[in-house]
């Protein structure tokens, strides 16, 4: 039986944590140990856009540590990831290549949202618990040093997700502005929510119920694990239990507080205002009960791991998340879904047939799936400038599971289906992508395009579409008994792109259906 050791290391707004696992096909993901170091970067990076000399050489010290505790397990493999302090930081380049030549480790810095989606697979990894709370109307509360995130279900589907600027860190450092004590929070807080609330509960909420609200933090997790046997059951708390929380934190000294949940005092703060977010958010949601399932990034990054390698596999369709969030924002822009289905159905039918061609993998054909459902988003702005409008709108808007390079794929793709493509890698939304994206860019967008242009009348005109490779020609069949004069008249463009990138000349055949 073959068994890894594995390191998960998060290197958070005010915390370095680091996970080790034993993993294997047999047995699964077993944790073996997990170690902690609190360290507040957040507020540097969020007030003074890097981190201090003095907070660099703690953050390698602290990371040489874990690199001596990786020794003496015999760690064979590690990820490391840095999230919003890292991620905001001026220096960024600068102070990962310190960190690297200093401690040995290297960082890779996670988009908020991967950071979140993440998060998310470390809930859907519980299991039973989580597939049967998402059965009804539920949302995910993930709550960090600089932002907040709120991903909503509706038939066991993630179908929107939204982050606030409001991390605990972030939102402490400017009651510190302020002066206030921790008695004043409650209201502050609750001041500073209310607005993106207001908001948030008219753009996305609507007429939708939520009965339960997933937790994912450092905060109330801790002060959940300290409950289980006061009533708290495998992490479930309902309303009048939030309130005895929130109470408790009222008629308690700081000190004691500490004390009690065997937390540094001066992490007291961070849970005042977790809770006061959480109990407010529950109001506005109406919600019943909250889920804490006490999961952190790092078994995020080691689902991530195991399940690459195979070692574990989900019973949720997370891909199926990622097209439904992709779904959802095409109908927030007005966006045809009966259009989108044909584009969809024509496109993934010219990418399959022509894997040998075009060198793609699984996650490639994702992104041409999304920009099939995202192909006319920018029409809500103009319907002249569709192209840079689709661009700016899918640039804009998070969709989770997708790294910041996947969303600038997409973007282009879409946006270079409506305008003639961008050869001058040097300039425009083109020029800070490598050369890996940029094929990558022009592989799909020749498929689009493609796509498009055998719906050009909007009118899914064919019953079936066959594709057929022959040498250097791509044989298209269309069953229909329309007039595809149009299709065939604006084809030739189209296909001399097509051309141009895979060497094959597509043909366009009609069968008539009898």
């Amino acid at each position: 039986m073959s068994v890894k050791t594995f390191a998960a290391i998060d290197i958070g707004s005010y915390e370095l944590a680091m996970k080790i696992f034993e993993v294997s096909k047999v047995r699964g993901m077993r944790e073996i140990d997990h170690v902690r170091h609190g360290i507040d970067m957040g507020t540097e990076t969020y007030t003074k856009g890097k981190l201090s000399h003095e907070r660099v050489g703690e953050l390698c010290r602290v990371l040489r540590e874990f690199a001596d505790i990786m020794k003496s397990y015999q760690v064979e493999d590690y990820v490391a990831y840095g999230t919003s302090a890292i991620r905001e930081s001026e220096n960024r380049s600068i102070l990962l290549n310190q960190i690297a030549l200093r401690t040995g480790i290297q960082i890779n810095v996670l988009s908020n949202s991967e950071q979140r989606f993440l998060d998310y697979k470390s809930i859907a990894f519980q299991g039973e618990g989580f597939l049967k709370i998402i059965e009804s109307g539920t949302a995910i509360l993930d709550i960090g040093g600089g932002s907040i995130q709120i991903s909503l279900f509706d038939n066991d589907t993630l179908v929107s997700t939204q982050n606030m600027k409001l991390g605990v860190l972030r939102i402490q450092e400017h009651l510190n502005q302020l002066g206030v004590s921790i008695r004043h929070y409650d209201r502050l807080v609750e001041e500073m929510l209310a607005p993106q609330m207001n908001v948030y509960k008219k753009l996305y909420l609507k007429d939708r119920q939520i009965k339960s609200i997933i937790i994912v933090d450092d905060y109330i997790s801790t002060l959940v694990k300290h409950k289980m046997n006061d009533g708290v059951a495998n992490g479930f708390v309902d309303k009048k239990k939030m309130e005895y929380f929130l109470e408790i934190c009222h008629t308690k000294t700081l000190t004691e507080l500490a004390k009690a949940l065997d937390t540094p005092e001066e992490n007291m703060p961070h849970l005042f205002i977790a809770l006061k977010l959480v109990k407010s958010i529950m109001d506005d949601m109406g919600a019943e009960q909250l889920w804490v399932p006490g999961v952190t990034l790092c078994d995020g990054i080691a689902y991530e791991y195991a399940e690459k390698n195979k070692i574990i596999t989900s019973t949720h369709d997370f891909e199926k998340d990622i097209v439904a969030c992709a779904q959802n924002i095409s109908k927030r822009y007005r966006g045809s879904k009966k259009r989108s289905e044909t584009l969809e159905k024509i496109a993934l039918t010219i990418f399959d047939s022509m894997k040998k061609v075009h060198g793609l993998g699984r996650r490639e054909r994702l992104l041409l799936q999304i920009s099939t459902i995202l192909h006319d988003c920018g029409k809500y702005i103009s319907m002249v400038n569709l192209g840079e409008c689709s661009y700016s709108i899918i640039m804009a808007t998070e969709i989770i599971g997708l790294s910041h390079m996947e969303r600038e794929i997409v973007a282009n793709v879409v946006k270079y289906n409506h305008l003639e493509f961008d050869y001058d890698e040097e300039s425009g939304s083109l020029s800070t992508l490598d050369e890996d994206s940029y094929l990558k860019i022009a592989k799909l967008t020749a498929i689009l395009r493609m796509a498009n242009g055998l719906d050009r009348t909007h009118k899914q005109k064919f019953r079936n579409v066959k594709i057929a490779l022959k040498e250097d020609e791509l044989f298209i069949t269309v069953d229909t008994e329309a007039d595809i004069t149009l299709e065939k008249g604006l084809f030739g463009a189209r296909a001399d792109f097509f051309q141009e990138v895979y060497h094959v000349r597509p043909v366009i055949r009609k069968k008539r259906i009898p």
